[in-house]
């Protein structure tokens, strides 16, 4: 078993590095000095990408190379991949289509396409291990969900990570891989996991009024931090047992929407409530509706607190998409990773959903004035 102070140095790539998950294992790779050259590819360069100062300084060490590539386009991902003779010892997707509410054509292209073609040529190059983020939102049920469980997505994002699943287990005996599926990732530079939920704070604190969410508060939403989702990868990217294993990756907070909302009220001060099962149920039958109401007053709010506080070129938005507002549960035994390696972050805390709002509020791209 290897740790980050083993002395393991490798070669690395990481697909979708200037993403949230990407920009926080590319600090985790160059700060414990573990790779000796580091492959950064994205359509996104690292200039536009809203890297804060620690994550800035990462990109710009000697041992990073940024690389564009459009990894839909299978020339576009063998030019990302190509090596200079030695066979490239980890790849990393974090790579994928994350804007919500596009067509299943975007998801199908910007997932599936995407991964696939990355696994085939991972194949080819025999590259010594490809670790997969996959997604948690497999199973929806209040227990839970074992990684050798049934299989019934309930997103998009789910059934196209299901359908790369099944494609990896074809490549099985060409293709050295490890799955990971994530609950709700969060922290430093998360836009789409939590971060929306928190937005939804500051503006229910302007607005001054009750922040009302549908259903219950016993709704489970599980979460594992950013920081420990890279110490994981980078845990089983050596473990020869890991290969062409799925991990569930979650922390052990069991952490449901409840006490989510109670530490998103404690930092804003402000009311919080539901609308209970009867009235959320009632809302089910017309979803999007209920969802478009509720986006066009968020973003209508979030324009207002962005003029009143100057914040120009904000990428943060408060948008919700239909398929987070179902009754669904994401709840992941998280026991087999666990066994492998304890958690720094073994639950969300009111300091660590802060410090994702103040490293923003840094940048000028969230108002500090709604945090004190």
């Amino acid at each position: 078993m290897c740790s980050a102070d083993d002395n393991r140095k490798i070669r690395a790539v990481v697909l979708g590095g200037c993403g949230f998950i990407g920009r926080n294992l590319v600090e985790y790779l160059i700060n414990n000095d573990l790779v000796t050259v580091l492959r950064v590819v994205d359509k996104t360069p690292p200039q536009l990408a809203f890297l804060n100062p620690s994550h800035t300084k990462c990109f710009e060490d000697p041992r990073v190379e940024y690389k564009s590539a459009n990894l839909i386009n299978p020339a576009s991902c063998a030019s990302a991949l190509e090596s200079d003779g030695d066979p490239w010892d980890l790849v990393v997707n974090c790579a994928g289509e994350t804007r919500v509410e596009k067509t299943e054509a975007v998801y199908s292209e910007g997932i599936f396409t995407l991964s696939v073609n990355v696994a085939k040529q991972c194949a080819k190059m025999k590259v010594n291990r490809l670790i997969e983020i996959s997604s948690g939102q497999m199973y929806s049920s209040d227990k839970p969900h074992k990684e050798d469980g049934p299989v019934d997505p309930w997103t998009v994002e789910g059934r196209m990570k299901s359908k790369v699943e099944q494609e990896l287990k074809k490549l099985e005996s060409e293709l050295n891989y490890t799955i990971i599926r994530p609950a709700i990732v969060y922290g430093i530079g998360d836009r789409r996991s939590l971060t929306p939920r928190l937005l939804y704070g500051g503006i229910y604190k302007h607005l001054g009024e009750t922040m009302k969410l549908l259903w219950t508060a016993d709704l489970k939403m599980n979460t594992v931090h950013v920081r420990d989702l890279c110490r994981a990868i980078w845990k089983l990217s050596s473990l020869p047992e890991a290969q062409g294993q799925i991990y569930n990756a979650v922390d052990e907070a069991n952490s449901s929407q409840g006490r989510l909302a109670e530490m998103v009220a404690e930092i804003f001060k402000i009311n919080h409530d539901y609308y209970g099962k009867a009235i959320s149920s009632l809302a089910k039958n017309d979803i999007a509706s209920v969802a478009e109401e509720a986006n066009v007053k968020h973003l209508t709010a979030w324009a207002e607190i962005c003029r009143k506080y100057n914040l120009e070129h904000s990428p943060l938005e408060p948008f919700a998409s239909t398929e987070l507002l179902l009754n669904k549960q994401l709840c992941l035994d998280g026991s087999k990773l666990r066994d492998l390696l304890p958690w720094e972050a073994p639950e969300p805390t009111v300091d660590r959903l802060l410090e994702v709002l103040q490293d923003y509020a840094s940048m000028n791209l969230f108002p500090k004035e709604l945090l004190v």
